[in-house]
């Protein structure tokens, strides 16, 4: 195993930001201070606060891209181009990784050829408490082969997560339509597809401080968006009818859900022409994961 005190090699840690200066600039405080000392990219979305600006002064090791507009999670994918290590971590601009970890989630990744991710615990600043998602990924119900070295997956939170550069990329990274809001759960799927197994590694993680900079209204918008257009994109029939008709019925009665489905169902045309159902072990996974996504109490961004 590699020694966490020494430089690794690895990974590079891929962010997004726009228009969060100041939390950027802690998240990046903290990343130069990580005993793997890895490579980072950030992607500036089309900040127009002086982020980039602020970013190339006080962080100059940073390897800095400015597509100039907003691309959402595709600036991740912008950002896994320019990686040259076997693994890549995601963290958000108000998110950084505690000291040891990146080392540990590829000790996994080397130790386990099938793993495609690992996904850390998330502790909430400033008080240092564990994300009410947290206990979900410790109890998730989706089976795994027996040398899984943790809970198996359905999906991953990528600001928690490394994975493997190659897998990611083969996989076709975060699909440019939906932006952001759970738009880590058609990628998760499309990884299962190719074979890759997702796994939660409780001794790992990942510090986030929630920035006041976010329109909570429009990420749900996003994420009802989004949860319907996976379910139109990859399951079979009767499942995604089922997944249809329980999120009309469950999530609020506000204009916010009524132009989520709005969206959802001005884009059939292009969702019709890309579906591509899942093979039927992966769709059984998803099938055990619904009684849990109904109960929820964490990122729900359904309900």
């Amino acid at each position: 195993m590699t020694d966490s005190r020494t430089p690794d090699s690895r990974t590079t840690v891929v962010v997004i930001t726009h228009n969060r200066r100041a939390e950027l600039l802690r998240t990046l405080d903290h990343l130069a201070a990580l005993p793997e000392n890895p490579p980072v990219i950030v992607t500036d979305n089309g900040s127009t606060d002086g982020t980039a600006d602020a970013v190339a002064r006080r962080h100059s090791w940073v390897r800095l891209l400015r597509p100039g507009r907003n691309l959402g999670a595709v600036g991740r994918n912008l950002a896994v181009r320019q990686v040259d290590t076997p693994y890549v971590a995601f963290c958000d601009d108000d998110s950084w990784w505690a000291p040891g970890s990146l080392t540990g989630a590829a000790d996994l990744l080397d130790r386990y050829p099938a793993l495609g991710s690992v996904t850390a615990r998330i502790v909430v600043e400033p008080g240092g408490t564990d994300d009410p998602i947290v206990e979900e990924l410790r109890d998730s119900p989706v089976p795994g082969p027996a040398w899984l070295p943790g809970p198996a997956l359905g999906s991953f939170l990528a600001a928690a997560t490394v994975l493997r550069t190659g897998a990611f990329r083969a996989a076709g990274g975060f699909h440019p339509r939906l932006w952001l809001g759970g738009e880590e759960e058609l990628l998760a799927a499309d990884l299962a597809a190719d074979g890759w197994w997702l796994t939660y590694a409780d001794h790992l993680a990942v510090h986030h401080h929630p920035s006041v900079a976010r329109d909570a209204t429009l990420r749900r918008t996003h994420g009802i968006r989004n949860t319907l257009w996976f379910t139109w994109l990859r399951r079979p029939a009767g499942p995604a009818l089922r997944r249809t008709v329980a999120l009309a019925r469950t999530v609020p009665r506000d204009t916010a859900s009524l132009r989520a489905f709005t969206e959802a169902a001005a884009a059939l045309p292009w969702v019709l022409r890309e579906r591509r159902v899942l093979p039927r072990d992966v769709e059984s996974r998803l099938r055990t994961l619904e009684p849990a996504q109904r109960a929820s109490k964490a990122r729900r961004y359904t309900g």
